[in-house]
């Protein structure tokens, strides 16, 4: 066995080891139903993976703030169209995403007035905002996890013919990749607006994160245990943060990808 190095407490380098591969990473999982079948099962089966995974996860000096966790599922429709309090189209003409909105008093309200005006301005239509569950207390959030936590509400959008492009009266609205570039542009312009984060928006997928330990997710978000919640596919991901401070937006996953470990780097750019 390798000698160990005073300083770093570290083996010192010989035959297979080297220091320079010595790091954290965080811990990610995918899952998928090859048949395309959703059900509730697939969240369970991820949330267990992303509990096995809770120790790729980071800790301060609180056990009970997290660095960040979180899962990407499919957008659960038939549970949406029961629990929103207004209509919505069929699945996949409207798009819904979780927003990090201020917290300061009043801000919250005045984000959401501002992302109303935008999504006109992009050629959606608010459907509504839903008031997303949560449960802090449960959940048991440390002190630095509550002190930076901001408000959780849930857009829902569609999109409307533009005024230059549209067919006419009766035209079908947007959907595909059309609705995912609206929202996209929608997403962006209110982040840079209004101070919101938006964990996703999108037709197709929903993320649910947050600075959280792995077992508070689906404790702190109760839509995940709800069995009307169902996706045929999963990415789940437990945050070791090797160059930044946990922040409810910085958890993963993200609307597309989630990555296992630093990507940010030249050597791992070069690579």
């Amino acid at each position: 066995m390798a000698a160990i190095s005073d300083h770093t407490r570290r083996p010192a380098p010989g035959g297979l080891y080297a220091t320079d591969h010595e790091h954290d990473a965080c811990g990610v999982a995918m899952l998928a139903d090859m048949q395309g079948r959703r059900d509730h099962a697939t969240v369970q089966k991820a949330i267990t993976a992303l509990l096995r995974l809770e120790h790729r996860g980071a800790r301060g000096s609180e056990p009970n703030t997290g660095d960040g966790a979180g899962i990407l599922i499919q957008v659960p429709d038939a549970f949406y169209r029961e629990v929103a309090e207004f209509e919505l189209p069929e699945a996949g003409a409207y798009a819904v995403g979780t927003a990090f909105l201020p917290a300061g008093p009043g801000q919250a309200d005045e984000a959401v007035a501002a992302i109303d005006a935008l999504a006109a301005e992009e050629n959606l239509r608010v459907l509504g905002w839903r008031e997303l569950p949560t449960d802090p207390e449960t959940a048991d959030l440390g002190p630095s996890a509550l002190a930076a936590m901001p408000v959780f509400r849930q857009l829902f959008v569609a999109g409307v013919e533009s005024s230059d492009g549209g067919t006419g009266v009766g035209a079908a609205s947007p959907t595909g990749l059309d609705l995912e570039r609206r929202t996209f542009c929608l997403r962006k312009r209110a982040e840079h607006a209004t101070g919101a984060y938006f964990a996703s928006l999108s037709p197709r997928t929903v993320v649910y994160k947050g600075m959280l330990t792995e077992p508070q997710l689906p404790v702190f978000y109760p839509d995940l245990t709800d069995g009307r919640v169902t996706s045929a596919l999963a990415i789940v991901h437990s945050r070791f943060s090797t160059n930044t401070f946990p922040a409810w937006p910085l958890a993963h996953p993200y609307r597309y990808v989630a990555h296992n470990g630093e990507i940010n780097t030249l050597r791992g750019n070069r690579n």
